[in-house]
Parts: C-alpha cells; sequence; structure tokens
C-alpha cells in the first residue's frame, strides 16, 4: 500500500494545516492559560482527520492485475449500483447495458482501464454535484468519459464525480494505446464508475457484489 500521487498537495496541506494549529494551541496552552486536556483532545482530532485524508488517497501495490481481451474488468473497488439497458447518447449512439461501480469515501478511489485497446475518445464535462447515486449523477454531475477500441468492440466507460468527490483526473490521451488494468485515473474521495456495454455481453457480476478494481471481471464480451 502506498500514497497515490493525485493526493500528495492535499495531504501534505492537511498535515501542514494540523502542524500549523498545533503550534498555536501550545502557545495557547503556555501563555494564555488554555487547558492541556483541551490542547490533547484537539489534538488527536485533527490528527485523526489527518489520517483518514491520508487513507482516502491510499492505492493498492497489488501482485496481480489480469488480461483478457474478451473480458471486461472493474475499473474501480466498490459496489455493483446498475445494471440496466439504456441509451448512451454522447459517443456511441446506441442502446447498451450499462454497469456502475459505486465507490465510498472508505474505497480506494484509483481507476484502471476495464480493457485494453486505442483510445479514440475522451472528454470532459463540467456539471452538477448530485449524490452518486442519483439517477441524474451520469448525465448531470461533472464528468470525464474514455472510449477505447478493443479492435472488436467500442467500449466506453465514465468517471463520475459525486456529493463529495469534486475532482477526476484522468491520464487518458486519444491516439494512445490503453493497457487493460493499467491505471488511468483517479477520483479524490470518492464517487462512481459507469461502463458501456453491447447488450450481447454475458454479465458476470450482480447487483449489491463487491467488486475490486483491476481485478474483478465485470462481464464476458463475445466476438463476432
Amino acid at each position: 500500500m502506498r500514497l497515490a500521487r493525485e493526493g500528495y498537495s492535499i495531504v501534505l496541506c492537511t498535515f501542514a494545516v494540523f502542524a500549523a494549529v498545533a503550534v498555536g494551541m501550545a502557545f495557547a496552552v503556555k501563555y494564555a492559560g488554555m487547558p492541556v486536556w483541551l490542547f490533547w483532545a484537539v489534538a488527536v482530532l485533527l490528527f485523526g482527520l489527518c489520517v483518514c485524508v491520508a487513507l482516502f488517497f491510499r492505492e493498492p501495490t497489488r501482485r496481480e492485475y489480469r488480461s483478457d481481451p474478451d473480458t471486461v474488468f472493474s475499473s474501480a473497488d466498490g459496489k455493483v449500483v446498475v445494471i440496466e439497458e439504456v441509451f448512451e447518447g454522447e459517443y456511441l449512439k446506441e442502446r447498451c447495458l450499462q454497469l456502475s461501480v459505486f465507490m465510498s469515501i472508505t474505497n480506494v478511489h484509483a481507476n484502471w482501464y476495464p480493457v485494453g485497446g486505442e483510445i479514440v475518445y475522451r472528454n470532459n464535462h463540467l456539471g452538477r454535484f448530485f449524490v452518486a447515486w442519483h439517477p441524474k449523477s451520469s448525465e448531470e454531475n461533472e464528468r470525464t468519459t474514455t472510449v477505447v477500441d478493443t479492435g472488436h468492440e467500442r467500449i466506453l466507460f465514465r468517471q463520475i464525480a459525486g456529493l463529495v468527490a469534486r475532482r477526476i483526473v484522468n491520464y487518458a490521451k486519444v491516439g494512445e494505446r490503453a493497457e487493460q488494468n493499467a491505471k488511468y485515473g483517479f477520483i479524490k474521495f470518492g464517487s462512481r464508475i459507469d461502463i458501456f456495454l453491447p447488450l450481447d455481453c454475458e454479465v458476470l457480476v450482480g447487483l449489491g457484489d463487491r467488486v475490486r478494481g483491476g481485478q474483478t471481471p465485470l462481464a464476458k464480451l463475445h466476438r463476432e
């Protein structure tokens, strides 16, 4: 387990603020008569908050990231909250099977490519901040859409910011190759990933299932 690079500045700033407050309170104890117990109570609380922020940006060192061109793997750690047929109108312009994984603030927030192939589309959208499980969050929240052409299918997946998560990081670049289960982004403080699959795919998970990014198979693709 290590600290994700996306959290370096936030964690550093958090600990700097903690240190400044602690020094100020130490002076208050010495020169203004602040009770020592109050100093320690606040210090422990602030330190706990700093540790929580650091945990939000943890990144696991996993021994194995699986690879299979016929399999779509989870893009994130979390829980499957949506499996339904929808019309994808941004890029694919066709009916697809939407599979969504919700990341709580306690989950790892890194994101991995669900498939491998050429990156053919990437777009950022500013938007609102509904809670991630709100039906409108997929179309109205701040989000980043990426499409990978596997050579047989074009798979669209979308990072969605939620009520708490308001900063999406995405390293995908059009024209580059996506390596299946390589890290491609991060949603700070968690939220949701939508993946749009062909209707004839074989879904391997159910609603409420817990999944792990880069390791849990979500669906099997049927090649013609």
